[in-house]
């Protein structure tokens, strides 16, 4: 194992260098016992890398983790099958919604926690703790006599599943040399695209043989398998320090960080869904969200001597640059996740053959990632990489505008392809970014940075997204019906279901179908110029060094 004692100052001068393919680490001194790297000046803690280990062990360690991701993932989708007949069971419609929401706010609130939590108490502990919370969450959900039961179930499976995918990355980039680093987060996308691709297919198979809680109960004996392979393999070596493992835990900086996002979300999840944009649920989370937000920012800079989010860093030009690339390439994605099966359906399919049109996406998500992976491991380059899967990104976006329903469907899958392609090549460009351009020691808490803003951005898209759609929707089909007889009711009607197309009224099909047209390509024009946006951001990141070993001293990488 090679100790690094770390030193911030020299990182920082060699982040303003002109010639941003110089290691990070070219000017720090060297001790006698190892290598240097960066932390935050002041502090006493030791960075322990771990030595490089055989493919054959990496794979071992790589595939317990990986389980783990998979379940994550078809967890997160398996509910949009299982949604009604839950409800159903429980006789509330209002658990309809709550269902996916308490999972989302959950996940994404916890991701950004787990770099410095397990910085401090090791990747190890992390990940078993993140599969017993996964396990007893999907248990409680299966068992579950009462819906504020199954909403407890779900927030506790969400915490473990947001732990086991962020974590699950940390140990990747842990072991992983950043010159390989890509190929492996490729594979990881495709494990986690596989999970989410058939959580839907899964969960409505389970349900219509034996039942929805099936889905649920099913997951555990392989979360519970997952956890010991994970204890068994994995030892990876937390950070040394002086001081007590829990006087080092930023307790203020996670509390006002996890305040944000449970309110922005909240707030975002429920405006429009599950109460109106004026409820006081909306009013009041979305300021308080604000408000905590001002205060973890000043907690970090100014208190915390370990903050769990060093914001510093995102005065890097890289880091932030690749932060917001990933806020709003994520925003646009869930966009299309979300309104392509609603062309679909307004086109007259159901909502399995509508969700089934999604495959073309996922498909080109994992080519992209292991595409990027691969690329990336030959040249060690990824600006020129990054611009071109971004330029994917954006044509794919705005060739889906040009959707109608009187064509025929093969061209969508062209569009959703291309955007995958960019999607998941831009993910595996930007965790490559933001790793080389900061020390090592910061690598966990920085993907745990582009964790936030990919959970956030996932959430706003979908906001801005229904806004567009609706407030064009109604617009046109009361400027198309309002002055008919009974216009304002049918027009409700429409909205709220699209069984209401099979039974419009006479001389309203070709207008309605021209509303939905013309919803949906304003939803995919916004989505085309957020994609201008985040690759406009991604142009800014620069060429950092791709190291070919883990204590980042080969001069020659790239």
């Amino acid at each position: 194992m090679a100790i690094l004692n770390n030193r911030n100052g020299n990182a920082n001068d060699n982040m303003r260098r002109a010639d941003e393919e110089t290691p990070l680490l070219q000017d720090a001194p060297k001790p006698t016992d190892g290598n240097v790297d960066a932390i935050e000046e002041g502090t006493t803690e030791e960075t322990v890398i771990p030595e490089e280990i055989s493919t054959r062990k990496l794979i071992v360690i790589l595939s317990s983790i990986y389980v783990g991701v998979f379940l994550g993932a078809l967890d997160s989708t398996v509910i949009a099958t299982l949604s009604a007949p839950i409800s159903t069971s429980f006789r509330s419609l209002s658990l309809l919604s709550w269902l996916a929401s308490a999972y989302l706010i959950a996940n994404a609130a916890c991701q950004p926690l787990s770099g410095r939590l397990t910085d401090i108490f090791g990747r190890k502990v992390g990940l078993v703790v993140s599969n017993i919370l996964f396990a007893a969450g999907n248990l409680i959900c299966g068992l579950a006599n009462s819906e504020m039961v199954m909403i407890l179930g779900r927030v506790i499976a969400g915490m473990g599943g947001g732990g086991l995918m962020a974590i699950s990355t940390f140990v990747a980039s842990d072991l992983v040399p950043l010159r390989k680093r890509g190929l492996i987060q490729g594979v990881g996308n495709v494990c986690y695209g596989a999970g989410a691709g058939l959580g839907g297919i899964f969960g409505g198979w389970v349900n219509d043989v034996w039942g929805w809680r099936v889905a649920f109960l099913s997951q555990v004996p392989f979360v519970v398998v997952s956890g010991f392979l994970v204890w068994w393999t994995v030892n990876i070596p937390a950070k040394k320090s002086k001081k007590s493992k829990l006087s080092r835990v930023d307790f203020l900086g996670s509390f006002t960080l996890l305040v944000t996002l449970v309110f922005l979300l909240l707030g975002l999840n429920s405006g429009g869904n599950i109460v109106p944009w004026t409820h006081p649920l909306v009013l009041a989370s979305l300021p308080l969200s604000v408000a905590a937000l001002c205060i973890f920012i000043y907690v970090e800079l100014y208190v915390s001597p370990e903050p769990v989010i060093p914001v510093r860093l995102l005065a890097n030009r890289t880091v932030l640059a690749a932060c917001l690339c990933n806020w709003f390439t994520t925003m646009v994605t869930f966009m299309v996740l979300f309104y392509v099966p609603i062309f679909f359906q307004a086109k007259g399919l159901s909502t399995t053959a509508a969700g089934l049109r999604l495959i073309p996406q996922s498909i080109g998500s994992s080519v992209g990632s292991l595409g990027c992976g691969l690329i990336m491991n030959h040249t060690g380059k990824y600006k020129t990489l990054s611009i071109t899967v971004l330029v994917s990104f954006c044509l794919g976006t705005g060739l889906l505008a040009t959707l109608d329903f009187k064509r025929p469907d093969w061209p969508s899958y062209i569009y959703q392809f291309l955007i995958g392609i960019g999607y998941g090549g831009t993910l595996t460009v930007t965790l490559l970014a933001v790793i080389s351009a900061v020390a090592h020691d910061h690598q966990a808490v920085i993907t745990s940075a582009t964790y936030a803003f990919r959970s956030t951005g996932s959430t706003i898209g979908v906001t801005i997204a229904s806004a567009v759609y609706q407030n064009i929707l109604v617009s046109s089909l009361n400027e198309k019906f309002g002055g008919k007889p009974g216009a304002d009711e049918e027009i409700r009607r429409i909205r709220d279901s699209f069984d209401e197309l099979k039974h419009l009224p006479d001389g309203w099909k070709e207008g309605v179908l021209d509303s939905f047209a013309g919803a949906l390509r304003g939803v995919f024009l916004t989505g085309l110029g957020i994609a201008v946006l985040g690759a406009i951001c991604g142009a800014f990141m620069r060429q950092h060094t791709l190291h070919k070993s883990l204590a980042r001293r080969d001069s020659n990488a790239s």
